[in-house]
């Protein structure tokens, strides 16, 4: 057993915990649902980034490259300063929802390359510039562009021309579970001279302000070269420097003196949040405690930097007291670095031979584990307001979130990514947890648990959304990550699986279940309607609103999922029938109701109005109107290709195993004849024999494969599109009296100022939808196996196997990532920087969406959560010639290649 498995084994045993440090800091608090207290509930305009450096936030605390232990009580980040900027480097900036023309955003550089599960060892590398930052310019530029141009991006400013930047890189290696230990390697990558302010910075999460009785923690310099953080509940720690350096003092405090009243807490000190910016930046001698005690430190290192210098810092946080603490320190970091090398060498022997390959695996996995975050939120008094804080408007507490009381959520949780999603999200976080269990499958099921736990799980059975609504509507896809990491883990230990998380999730989705059954199937004819379900501008209307037209629509998405959530369900039975019999009977439950749902589909929940288009060939929405009319949203999206999801085969032993369901299953289809006929293979038994059950027989499989394989529609050089290239120009228009409603094909960033910000659904590609596409088809090759063919691409006259045509899938979306014959990487598009400079080219950021023509990153830069999909599908992908000559690149660029 490896180093980095047996601090696993030794977490999960209690022995030792390797995880209680790690980077649970995020990257953007302000803007942030928890950290508004504004009268009118907008969080984007109530905390600016300008004042983020001189408010205490109530909820948790952000920092540049930062760890902090898990609860978030102590925390450890980078500030910089190049004697040009207006403010301390602290955070990453960005533009609100409001602010950019395709709403909010990051606009900085900065890659996370490295992570071991226990983070035992962690890199990112942040590109700082030398120039002032140009932040009035993003704001001006970025508000004067439309819908229909692109984003500004950093680099379209010129801000590193010349190679005028430092390339900071920010490492973290443990010598044990409360022995941290910091690196900071600043290079400087322009033509001359320039200066450098790094200040490592520690500090207390203000815990003491609100209005409750609680310790004022304390950290005080021992020494020139030393300091000591004393905390009530996580104890005393050591702080080390490597060389005598200015230790700088203040407050994790409000200054109430240049934020007024509304943001919170005043306090009785002068030393505020932001005195060390104020002592650097502006000159302020008095800002900062010249007893050297308080809540906040910063390390003051002053570097100049020759052209191509390199500088390092160094910085260490123990619990123990240590009389050499640098005397290891380089062998410490060295060790885990090479421990690091030894698990992933080993995670990777799937893959082809290819060195470009193992790096964006490598980083994907890296972006994963950066993302998790300490994610504090106790809805009650979010609501009702502290006895320090000022008075709340009435109205707030019947706002948003209001009934959901009960949520009290304190832990570790991994997130769409830190800066533009800080916060969970439910179905995001069911597809993280694939990939994730791949090197920790102990906190991929910790995962799926936690939000089946009673304070996250509504009473009523709904799971929680996300902060912005806990109400809103995800796709029911818990259930298919819970069986999915649930055979993962049962793989990696032998045939053994995890029956008591199996069993504990599975008893709360079952309520989760019936919320939907209840809540969402209006006319109680197993069309379900679901609302928005996270694809957001996918169709006509805003589906999570009330509709112009009065009725609801009967979704053929939603429909779908829960047909989906059924067989899963079923499924999960069926396994924990193993063990215990009385699960044959919930097993039944779930099979019959996955065979109404499916009846509903195929011929209309009353029978006489179907989601199924015969003319078309495709399903399509449908929209029930109050004077009873239906008529078929006629927009070929992924909506009409989610049915696909719903399949499962179940081998013939299995079902020998259960004769209490098998005989349930038998009377249902005997004397439900026409479920059988329309719906299931499951007299009829396919490859090695096994039962097929799924939404498509066999004619509706191959027509809509046809649609999702023709390049002139679905299929992309990257993958599936979320909607048919048809609507370029063909546009679907309904009209009402007042409005005419135009659903048309856009590849790129949202013309459509339906759910706002970056939200695209009308064209790019999407990983989980493509992901759960492959995994469907997989599914289904094993019930057909090689004597079904359809053509791939349609017209083409080449015929594959499913298992095919999912692998060429897989292959389409790694080539977003891999260098082409020229060296070039389509998610990279035209910008010749990031394509070809030796300390650019061979960083990978895992971008929310991708353009649905040409493949370029789109929305959030940092969404490796579910993009972080990518790791599952490299192994399908043959490595091109040009992925050789990645070593030489990566080698110069400072980052060590993936072995």
């Amino acid at each position: 057993m490896m180093q980095e498995q047996l601090r696993l084994q030794e977490h999960r045993t209690g022995a030792a915990p390797w995880k209680k440090f790690g980077p649970y800091l995020t990257e953007r608090q302000w803007g942030t649902v928890r950290e508004d207290y504004s009268p009118d509930g907008n969080a984007w305009n109530f905390l600016p980034h300008d004042l983020a450096r001189s408010i205490a936030y109530r909820w948790g605390e952000e920092g540049l490259g930062g760890i902090s232990d898990d609860r978030q009580h102590l925390c450890l980040s980078v500030a910089l300063w190049n004697e040009q900027d207006e403010m301390l480097k602290e955070r990453l900036f960005g533009l609100t929802n409001g602010q950019g023309n395709h709403g909010e955003d990051v606009k900085e550089l900065y890659y996370y390359l490295d992570s071991t599960p226990s983070h035992s060892y962690m890199k990112m590398l942040y590109k700082y510039p030398q120039r002032e930052f140009p932040y009035e310019e993003l704001r001006q530029e970025n508000g004067r562009r439309t819908r229909l141009e692109p984003e500004y991006e950093l680099l379209d400013t010129g801000i590193f021309a010349e190679n005028r930047y430092f390339d900071v890189f920010i490492e973290y290696a443990k010598a044990g579970p409360d022995d941290v230990l910091l690196q900071i390697t600043a290079h400087n990558r322009g033509p001359e001279a320039a200066p450098l302010h790094v200040l490592p910075t520690i500090w207390f999460r203000n815990t003491w302000a609100w209005g409750y009785e609680a310790p004022v923690p304390a950290l005080q310099a021992t020494g020139p070269q030393g300091a000591l953080a004393d905390h009530p509940a996580l104890g005393r720690y050591h702080v080390y420097c490597d060389e005598p350096a200015a230790l700088l003092f203040c407050d994790n405090d409000t200054n109430y003196l240049r934020t007024g009243d509304p943001f919170g807490p005043t306090s009785s000190g002068r030393y505020f949040k932001d005195g060390i910016n104020d002592y650097l930046v502006e000159g302020d001698v008095t800002a900062v405690n010249p007893q050297q005690c308080g809540t906040k430190l910063a390390v003051h290192h002053s570097l100049l930097l020759g052209p191509g210098e390199a500088r390092v810092v160094r910085l260490r946080l123990s619990q123990d007291q240590l009389t050499a603490p640098f005397s290891d320190f380089g062998q410490v970091v060295a060790a885990r670095q090479q421990e690091a090398d030894d698990f992933y060498r080993c995670m990777q022997e799937e893959l082809p031979p290819s060195a470009d390959m193992r790096n964006i695996q490598r980083q994907a996995f890296a972006g994963m584990l950066w993302s998790k975050q300490f994610y504090y939120y106790d809805v009650t008094q979010w609501l009702d307001g502290d006895p320090a804080l000022p008075r709340l408007p009435a109205r707030r507490r019947k706002g948003r979130n209001s009934n959901w009381r009960h949520l009290h959520n304190q832990d570790i949780i991994s997130m769409p990514d830190k800066w533009e999603y800080p916060w969970y999200a439910a179905w995001d976080l069911a597809f993280h947890c694939i990939p994730l269990a791949m090197v920790d499958a102990d906190f991929a099921k910790n995962q799926l648990r936690l939000l089946c736990r009673d304070w996250y799980l509504h009473p009523s059975g709904q799971l929680p959304a996300y902060e912005w609504n806990l109400n809103d509507v995800n796709p029911p896809v818990h259930a298919w990550a819970t069986w999915r990491v649930y055979q993962m883990d049962k793989k990696l230990h032998g045939g053994e699986g995890d029956i008591a998380f199996l069993e504990a999730v599975f008893h709360k989705l079952t309520l989760n279940f019936t919320w939907w059954v209840n809540r969402k199937d209006k006319s109680e004819q197993n069309i379900f309607e679901g609302g928005f379900l996270g694809l957001d501008n996918i169709g006509v209307f805003d589906r999570s609103a009330p509709l112009p037209t009065g009725g609801y629509i009967e979704q053929s998405d939603g429909t779908s999922w829960m047909a989906m959530f059924a067989l899963n369900m079923m499924r999960m039975a069926m396994e924990l029938a193993g063990r215990n019999p009385v699960y044959q009977e919930m097993a039944g439950k779930f099979f019959e109701h996955f065979l109404y749902i499916a009846d509903a589909m195929t011929r209309g929940g009353d029978g006489q109005f179907n989601l199924w288009d015969d003319e078309d060939q495709f399903y399509y929405d449908v929209l029930h109107t109050p004077d009873d009319a239906r008529t078929k949203l006629r927009v070929r999206s992924i909506v009409g290709l989610i049915p696909l999801f719903a399949v499962e085969v179940i081998d013939e032993e299995l079902l020998n195993s259960l004769p209490e369901f098998t005989e349930r299953a038998r009377w249902l289809l005997e004397n439900r004849p026409h479920l059988a006929q329309l719906v299931a293979r499951w007299q009829e038994q396919g490859k090695g024999a096994r039962h097929l059950l799924s939404l498509l027989r066999r004619s509706r499989l191959r027509h809509l494969l046809k649609r999702m394989l023709d390049e002139q529609e679905f299929l992309s050089d990257f993958g599936i599109r979320a909607m048919s290239r048809y609507h370029l120009d063909n546009p679907y228009v309904y009209s009402t009296p007042d409005t005419d409603f135009t659903v048309q094909y856009v590849p790129g960033e949202a013309e459509s100022s339906m759910f706002g910000g970056n939200s695209n659904w009308r064209g790019p590609i999407w990983f989980p939808i493509n992901y759960l596409i492959i995994e469907s088809l997989q599914r289904f090759h094993a019930y057909y196996g090689d004597s079904f063919r359809v053509e791939y691409p349609t017209g083409s006259g080449q015929r594959l196997t499913l298992q095919e045509i999912a692998e060429a899938l897989s292959g389409r979306l790694a080539r977003l990532f891999l260098q082409d014959e020229h060296g070039r990487r389509p998610a990279f598009a035209h910008d010749e920087l990031l394509q070809t400079d030796p300390h650019f080219r061979d960083y990978l950021l895992f971008h929310e969406y991708f353009h649905g023509d040409t493949g370029r990153g789109l929305g959030a830069s940092h969404q490796t959560g579910w993009t972080g999909l990518i790791v599952r599908l490299l192994r399908y992908q043959k490595p091109h010639s040009q992925a050789a000559n990645w070593t030489a690149g990566a080698a110069t660029a400072g980052v060590a290649p993936a072995p």
